[in-house]
């Protein structure tokens, strides 16, 4: 297998808009409420000056992150629901990580594994790292039984809740607090299989029982046992990464070297965000894959 470069672009849709960007930000709309957000990659100037948001984040001095969200109109502490695909209910808010709940950048993701089990008899895939479970759901309503895992009770609670508002907690889904690493390992153990893999692991976390983890060291293990997890009629694995100084090169080549043995291709490359104002690309994450 060759790697193959590719661009996934999330396009403008009514429940989310990029609709401009420029001069280190970006100015988004979640539903019918309006977001400013840092962005460095967005290097050039905006379409426009006059930005009317409800919130801005206004990111801390130090580089590790911090910050908080400015309101220049009230916004629910508790969130406010917002519709995928017109079929996946979830609760967008402000969180103190400057993200609202859900990545929009991953629709393009979503759509393309849905078209990888499209024609697989009770597919079973799993979401590791995953977060308030729009993806989860995405799958699930395409027919998947899935494995939600995330080292967040809150994140947890949060996908178990939009499950509800979607109308889907009675999906087969298994909704697991743990570390993904550790899991993955006891599935391997168990001797499972899985048609398809989602993950999107951040740079630096902690589990449920202070495990440790760090992007760079602890990937390739992931990946290795991931691999055991798959069989010849496998379908798919998609790994995205944020906030790294990685290159989605060394992605693809990583997946290459582990699923060299199964029939299919291995792609890296970037996704990215179609602005509404002038219709540029606003990068925002590497990504590597592998799909029969």
């Amino acid at each position: 297998m060759e790697p193959n470069f590719v661009t996934l672009v999330s396009e403008p849709r009514d429940d989310y808009p990029l609709i401009d960007s420029g001069h280190g930000r970006k100015y988004e709309s979640y539903g019918d409420r309006r977001f400013i957000r840092p962005e460095p990659q967005a290097m050039w100037a905006p379409a426009q000056e006059d930005w009317d948001a409800d919130a801005e984040f206004i990111p801390g001095s130090d580089e590790e992150g911090g910050g908080r969200w400015y309101n220049n109109w009230p916004v629910p502490t508790d969130g406010w629901p917002l519709i995928w695909n017109d079929e996946i209910s979830f609760t967008a808010s402000c969180t103190p990580f400057r993200h609202l709940g859900f990545f929009p950048d991953m629709d393009p993701v979503w759509r393309w594994m849905r078209g990888k089990i499209a024609d697989v008899e009770e597919p079973v895939a799993m979401n590791l790292f995953g977060y308030t479970g729009v993806g989860t759901l995405a799958l699930s309503a395409a027919g998947a039984q899935m494995v939600h895992v995330d080292a967040s009770k809150k994140s947890v609670a949060q996908a178990r809740s939009n499950a509800e508002l979607s109308g889907m907690s009675e999906r087969p889904i298994r909704w697991i607090v743990d570390d993904a690493a550790k899991f993955v390992a006891r599935e391997v153990r168990r001797g499972k299989r899985y048609d398809g893999i989602l993950l999107d692991p951040p740079k630096y976390g902690r589990g449920p029982e202070g495990e440790v983890w760090r992007l760079e060291e602890d990937l390739p293990g992931l990946i290795g046992n991931c691999r055991k997890l798959f069989d010849a009629n496998s379908r798919f694995l998609f790994l995205t990464v944020y906030a790294v100084r990685m290159s989605a090169l060394a992605l693809g080549t990583l997946l290459e070297s582990h699923f060299s043995d199964l029939q299919g291709k291995v792609e890296f490359g970037e996704l990215a965000v179609r602005e509404k104002a002038r219709g540029l690309l606003l990068p925002t994450a590497i990504f590597a894959r592998w799909s029969r």
